[in-house]
Parts: structure tokens; sequence; C-alpha cells
């Protein structure tokens, strides 16, 4: 596994920041709107945010006042090559059981 998909995985095992990266899945928010509805205060969704940040999963840009966050796709791109190299090996198993049983 690379280093990246290694931290992002990390950075997901709490379920607050999964929660966040799932609500900046839908579309980019302030940590205020982000805080909004979460069992932690807003200096606790900065810290989440900035351990999403670290491991790729979010990037931020200030607009006007404040700090808007959004998913940075290529942190959630190296997590899904790194799944998917295992869904290849499993088809790739399927595909040569399937063409045994045919013989």
């Amino acid at each position: 596994m690379n280093a990246n998909a290694a931290a992002a995985f990390a950075a997901l095992g709490d379920p607050t920041r999964q929660l966040i990266l799932e609500r900046l899945a839908r579309r980019q928010m302030s940590v205020q709107d982000l805080a909004a509805g979460l069992p932690v205060s807003r200096p606790a969704v900065s810290q989440h945010l900035k351990v999403l940040k670290g491991a790729g999963l979010v990037r931020d840009e200030q607009q006007g006042t404040r700090r808007v966050y959004r998913l940075e796709t290529r942190g959630v791109e190296a997590m899904r090559a790194y799944l998917d190299r295992f869904w290849d090996r499993a088809l790739a198993a399927f595909k040569a059981a399937a063409e045994e049983d045919r013989e």
C-alpha cells in the first residue's frame, strides 16, 4: 500500500472523520457548517479536518473571512486504487473458477 492510501485509511479510523468526509462528499462546507449537527465542538472539527487534510482527503480555500473545505478526489482515488487491486484479484479468481467448471 502506498503512503497516501495508508494515511487516508488511518485517518478514517475515527467515526467523526468519516462523518465529516461523507458530508464533504455531498458539498463543500465551512467548519461552522460541518460542526452543525455533529457531536463535537468547532475546534474539534478543525482538528479532525487537519488530520483529513494531512491524509490528502480534503483541501481548503479561503473564501472571504471563512475557510471552506471540500473533498480531495486524488486522496479518495488512491484509496480506491488500493482496494481495486483486491477486487481485480477476486474477479480473476472467479473467472478462473468459472472456466474450470466449463471444462
